[in-house]
């Protein structure tokens, strides 16, 4: 553990960065008269980047916050994949840049994280941060945890229902995200004249509320367009190279003439989407009248590839970004402020026509 140690300059910098993200989600929190963890579903508080934005030096005073010596444990997924590499290592920084002593780990696998979880638990840390694979798997883990008066904070996907009142959560929006997936195919075939088509989806892990949730927002829109369908949707699990031999077979099995769009629900997915359709000799992108595909997630990789004219477009939900908003709530919590049972991100869309105000945002991973 660093927490101990003398802070670099880069820690300094974090530190100032933290602090006032906390400083205005606090006056957000003030001005909205949010109560404290508590609070019913109807006080769900909600931040994205016109919060960030206000971030600026001397926008806000500092907060007072301490949770020097605080012990946190993160269980998320594995280093292996792309966003929870960059989502780890960022919330730990943060973290230990507030003088806080934390571990991460990980797991490829739903069935591996109740057991991290309990492991965790069993050291007795101030606070446990989750970032889950399965929703359901993990409640039982949450319950025995809370039960030991162990406070537990759940990132990015919905926690089961069964343990979501007695948590708190930090939570992308990702029906919006799968809104604008699809808005994205939608427009995009549209533009080459096509009031109707067929759409591939390689979808993030299944058993993930969050992956079931950006479906629920995909079909939506999809239902409010008739003419374009889902004729092939397979389980990626995050895997960009999972993805990429996915969408080997899908081209194999549909054809050049028997798919007009595509889906990997995080840009590293995507974009081996590109390069199988090339593979397999199928024209890609608006200009060249071909295959229209979007991201999600939004990577470095994925901006490139829409700058190039090969993804259509992406939206955000990148990991730094949650990852500063989750450092900022638990820094808060735990040193005793009241924060809002369940905040949730702000979340964009991203096109060749928006690219610009979020391409930092989006290139950071």
């Amino acid at each position: 553990m660093s927490g101990t140690s003398r802070p670099s300059p880069e820690d300094g910098a974090r530190r100032r960065t933290l602090r006032r993200l906390a400083a205005v989600g606090a006056i957000a929190i003030a001005a909205a008269g949010v109560a404290a963890c508590g609070s019913s579903d109807d006080d769900e508080g909600s931040t994205g980047a016109a919060a960030a934005a206000a971030t600026s030096d001397g926008a806000a005073t500092e907060a007072s916050t301490s949770i020097e010596g605080k012990r946190i444990a993160v269980v998320s997924l594995t280093d292996s994949n792309p966003w929870a590499a960059v989502f780890n290592r960022t919330v730990k920084a943060n973290l230990e840049a507030e003088g806080a002593e934390v571990t991460v780990t990980g797991a490829t696998d739903p069935a591996g994280q109740p057991q991290l979880i309990n492991q965790a638990a069993a050291e007795k840390p101030d606070l446990i941060i989750l970032e889950a694979l399965d929703s359901k798997a993990v409640a039982p883990a949450i319950a025995k945890a809370r039960a030991q008066g162990i406070p537990v904070l759940n990132a990015d996907g919905k926690a089961d229902p069964s343990v979501a009142d007695d948590i708190n959560q930090v939570l992308s929006d990702n029906v919006a995200l799968g809104e604008f997936a699809a808005q994205n195919i939608v427009e995009g075939l549209k533009k080459q004249g096509k009031e109707t088509g067929k759409i591939g989806v390689i979808t993030g892990t299944e058993a993930m509320l969050l992956t079931q949730e950006r479906m629920e927002g995909f079909n939506r829109v999809l239902a409010e367009n008739p003419g374009y369908e889902i004729v092939f949707q397979e389980d990626g699990n995050w895997d960009p190279v999972k993805s990429g031999q996915i969408a080997t077979q899908m081209f194999a099995k549909l054809g050049k003439d028997g798919i007009d769009a595509a889906y990997g629900m995080a840009d590293y997915m995507a974009v081996p989407i590109v390069t199988a359709a090339k593979q397999a000799g199928i024209p890609v992108g608006l200009e060249n009248d071909g295959l229209i595909i979007t991201g999600g997630n939004c990577f470095k990789v994925g901006i490139e590839a829409i700058d190039a004219g090969e993804l259509y477009g992406t939206a955000t939900e990148d990991p730094g970004t949650l990852a500063n908003e989750v450092s900022a709530y638990a820094t808060k919590l735990l040193a005793g402020e009241d924060v809002p049972k369940t905040v949730t991100v702000e979340e964009a869309r991203v096109t060749k026509d928006t690219i610009e105000q979020y391409r930092e945002q989006c290139t950071q991973a």
